[in-house]
Formats: structure tokens, sequence, C-alpha cells
């Protein structure tokens, strides 16, 4: 598949797709634009190679989607706080992703997309791996989907940061975290394609329902979401990005290679209420 600026190379028929002919250190056309979303659209994960971004280029590349998130728990680098640094050596206590996830679905307005620029990576190791949430919903039989249209799940960043400072000795006594309820069925608003919208990161419930009831839904949900068929799996080199659609996909970080570095930046596109 060719676009009119871009050449796209799905990498599996379900979810992912490889991009070349494109600088992305360089301004970008309108055309180069659009073809990217469309791109992202259709593959909701792109995979980009030999990009070497500094900051603010990487901050441009964001805006050509939209305006900036800024991480509701971790500070970017002086100057520059819709960054979110992305880092792990030998020190490291945790790393970030290590479970499946959307980037903070505990959002009113949870992000449309990331970008993660990694410009130091392990000799092997540090995957990502990516599951289309479409693809998973189109799996369901008819009367499961009928069973889960309507309902409500709950999402809280509450548990996942405070985990998260209280291993690196951050006091967050004074601050309060997102917390969200949307549809556990979700509408792309580009594609109009339906998928799932619950993840074992930051989902705590669903809503009315009993504890039981809920738990039992959601692990069942959780377990179909991570086949293997709705996967694709990134192998990183030196100045790679991924561009995910945070609306489509969930994703899991691999940390399989202590006590190599692995770093980088990541810039997150804003996004609207699910419906």
């Amino acid at each position: 598949m060719s676009l009119a600026s871009i050449e796209v190379k799905p990498v599996t028929p379900r979810i992912g797709a490889e991009i070349g002919g494109i600088d992305l250190t360089r301004p970008l056309s309108n055309q180069q634009v659009d073809d990217l979303h469309e791109a992202l659209a259709a593959h909701q994960v792109l995979f980009f190679r030999n990009q070497q971004l500094d900051l603010e280029q990487q901050k441009a590349l964001g805006r050509h989607f939209g305006p900036l998130h800024i991480h509701p728990n971790t500070p970017g680098p002086a100057g520059h706080p819709e960054i979110l640094p992305i880092h792990a050596d030998a020190e490291s206590k945790q790393v970030a992703g290590e479970r499946w996830h959307s980037d903070v679905s505990c959002d009113e307005e949870p992000p449309l997309g990331s970008i993660l620029y990694l410009h130091t990576v392990p000799p092997s190791g540090g995957d990502t791996i990516f599951a289309s949430m479409s693809a998973a919903y189109d799996a369901l039989s008819p009367k499961f989907k009928a069973l889960l249209e309507g309902l409500t799940a709950t999402h809280s960043g509450d548990h996942v940061y405070r985990r998260s400072n209280a291993i690196r000795g951050i006091d967050d006594r004074d601050r309060v975290f997102p917390k969200a309820s949307h549809p556990i069925v979700r509408t792309h608003p580009v594609s109009g394609r339906k998928a799932l919208y619950v993840n074992e990161t930051f989902t705590t419930h669903i809503d009315g329902l009993p504890e039981e009831e809920s738990r039992a839904i959601l692990s069942f949900l959780y377990h179909h979401a991570a086949q293997p068929a709705f996967q694709v799996r990134f192998r990183w080199q030196p100045d790679s990005i991924a561009f995910w659609d945070n609306r489509a996909v969930q994703h899991i970080a691999m940390w399989d290679y202590h006590p190599q570095v692995r770093s980088g930046y990541r810039v997150t596109v804003k996004g609207d209420r699910p419906f």
C-alpha cells in the first residue's frame, strides 16, 4: 500500500504498518500529514526507522495530530512539560508500561495517541507489543457484544501512580489523580469501528454490576484482548519511532533487558471523551 506521499507496509493483516519515504526531522507537507492520519486510522500503530528527532521536532510531529497532553504524574524535562521521559537502566526498580494498558485511560478525555522515540536500545529485548482492540471486539460473539453494549467501566490512575511513586520514593500524599467512567465498547471517531476499551492497568470495575460479575467479565475481556492473533510486536532499533492510536490499541512493554539501557521520549496527543 502506498499513499500519495508515504510508503505503507502492513506488518500484520490486523494491526501495524511500517512507514517509509518520509523524514520526520523536516517540516511535513499537508499531504504527508493527511496520509499519516489515514495510515494511523487504518493500521492503528505506525513504525518508523532512522528518525533522529530532537525534543522540538518530536513535539512538532505530535501537534500535527492535536494539542499535546501533559502527563498527570510524571513531569517532563525543564522547558518541555509535554515530554514524558522513558528510561530504564541498571538502577531502575520498575519501567513504564509493564502491564497491558491504553495510555492514561483514567482521564475524562483520554489521549488520542502516543509517539515514542527511542534513541538508545538494548542489544536485544525491550520490544513493545501492541494489540488491536477493534480486532478483539470483532472476534466476540453477537450475544456477548449485546451484553457489553451500554455498559461503562471506571478507570482510575490513583492506584497506578501511587504504586509507581512509592517504588521511586516520591511523596504524593497531596496529589489527586484522574478518575473517569468510559464505555466498555467505544466507537473510533475516524474509522467508525467499535473497539474494547478496558485494560488491566487502569480499569477498576464495571459500573452498576456486583463485584463478582464485574470481575468475571473484566477477567475474560483482559484474557481475550491479549490473544496473539490481535497483536503486532515491534523490535526497537536506535532512532526508531512507534506512533499508536490509544483509541484502538493496548500495549505492553517488555522489561527483559535489565541491566541494559533503553531510553527516549514520548509525546502524547490529547483526545476526546469516548463514545
